[in-house]
């Protein structure tokens, strides 16, 4: 009994040590919140119409920490799980043993089995895109502690470059016909594993996050910035651009500079977790995860540098500054908004259909942290008006598209694919 008590004593101990850790860590609302550089940056107010009602429907439920969907043209929806496993959740809202085929995948902080997008041409080819974290060669598929990335950073540059916890891929296969299988998967690139997104010409679009674990994040000594070229072009998150073989687009903007990855679309990103193209413009829009705080909305331009690590909007997770403490820089590209405190943006889409008619041209941006979907009114390129919708399921959006008949679907880390349309 005593030994018991002396355990029950420990754990308590242990639990308050915790509770202390976390009421005692740093928080965004501790420090003052940054100045926009331009009226209309941060903070815009309700839109003075508000959404409809919505009806919400469970599609599917269940699933293990989805990541990403694609509708197949038979109206059954393709899946990714981050613990590695894709599926297809049929029209029958039952979701089916993994597919055979996926390569293995590494789970370890935020990497594993990502984004998933078919082919323009998948009723031709039936050809899907996707992105993990692969294991290193002779290391078995699994799941793994985040300790190791810690132990990782306490290895010199040269051995964390020689040997790192696993490779960023995006791939493409084909999906068998009787949609239970992987067919001749190819790797079409290495070094990032983020979002996909088809370009109407056909390219695609594929982002990284930043990876500062094979970069000297000491920075310079004056201001602890990194003032390297290729290594902001090449180890920061990065937005790529290739064509769907893999091969490289002939007028990307670093093709041919030396020590550059030829992919590099734009750089200086520290998690692009959302990609969509504006219809109304045909630019490539993104968002992306700041540290704490400074969560963007960026266009995307080639060859353009969007400030990470030397520029931000937030604050390192210590509290301290990030870089010399600056919002602004010459030669970087500022977001369009930002929101401080964090919201943990996600998937993103522009809304075009008909069944919300009040929602055309609205940008819709998925959030993580803040558990509720984004709904953003555009004047041009400007945030003109924010709006938090599903914010009473207290579940976090990882993903969110429109559907042909208008209506929308998001995808949470609840393990759910929900259905919106206007209550009747």
């Amino acid at each position: 009994m005593r030994k018991f008590a002396f355990v029950l004593a420990v754990l308590a101990s242990m639990m308050t040590f915790v509770s202390l850790a976390r009421a005692q860590a740093p928080k965004a609302t501790d420090y003052p919140a940054p100045k926009p550089a331009f009226p209309g940056q941060t903070g815009a107010p309700a839109p003075q119409k508000a959404s409809p009602p919505l009806t919400v429907e469970t599609v599917v439920s269940r699933l293990d920490s989805p990541w990403a969907m694609a509708f197949l043209p038979d109206g059954n929806i393709l899946v990714t799980e981050r613990n590695g496993e894709m599926r297809v959740a049929d029209k029958n809202r039952v979701f089916h043993a993994p597919l055979a085929g996926v390569p293995g995948v590494k789970v370890v902080g935020a990497g594993g089995l990502h984004d998933v997008a078919l082919d323009p041409h998948f009723a031709e080819n039936r050809l899907i895109y996707f992105t993990y974290y692969a294991p290193p060669p002779g290391e078995e598929p699994g799941v793994w502690p985040n300790s190791f990335y810690g132990r990782q950073l306490t290895l010199p540059l040269a051995d964390r470059r020689a040997k790192p916890l696993g490779t960023e891929r995006a791939a493409r296969a084909r999906l068998s016909d009787d949609e239970k299988s992987l067919e001749n998967v190819q790797v079409l690139l290495d070094g990032l594993e983020r979002r996909l997104l088809f370009a109407p010409d056909g390219t695609l679009f594929v982002s990284g996050a930043d990876r500062s674990m094979l970069y000297d994040t000491k920075g310079d000594p004056a201001d602890h910035q990194i003032n390297d070229p290729s290594i902001l072009r090449t180890y920061t998150g990065r937005v790529a651009r290739i064509n769907s073989d893999g091969s490289i687009p002939k007028d990307n903007p670093f093709v041919g500079t030396s020590g550059v990855p030829p992919e590099t679309f734009s750089y200086g990103h520290r998690d692009p977790e959302g990609l969509a193209i504006n219809p109304a413009t045909g630019d490539l829009w993104e968002d992306e995860h700041g540290p704490m705080g400074g969560d963007e909305i960026n266009i995307i331009r080639a060859g353009k540098n969007y400030g990470w690590p030397n520029v931000s909007y937030g604050r390192q997770y210590s509290g301290d500054v990030v870089g010399s403490g600056a919002q602004v820089k010459e030669g970087t590209e500022q977001p369009i908004y930002f929101w401080y405190p964090d919201i943990g943006p996600c998937g993103m889409m522009f809304y075009t259909g008909d069944m919300f008619p009040e929602w055309k041209g609205n940008l819709f941006i998925g959030a993580l942290y803040g558990k509720f979907l984004i709904r953003l009114v555009l004047d041009g390129n400007r945030v003109v008006a924010e709006e938090h919708l599903l914010g009473d399921l207290g579940q976090r959006i990882r993903e969110v598209q429109q559907v042909s008949d208008g209506s929308v679907y998001v995808l949470t880390d609840a393990g759910n694919i929900l259905r919106l349309t206007p209550k009747k």
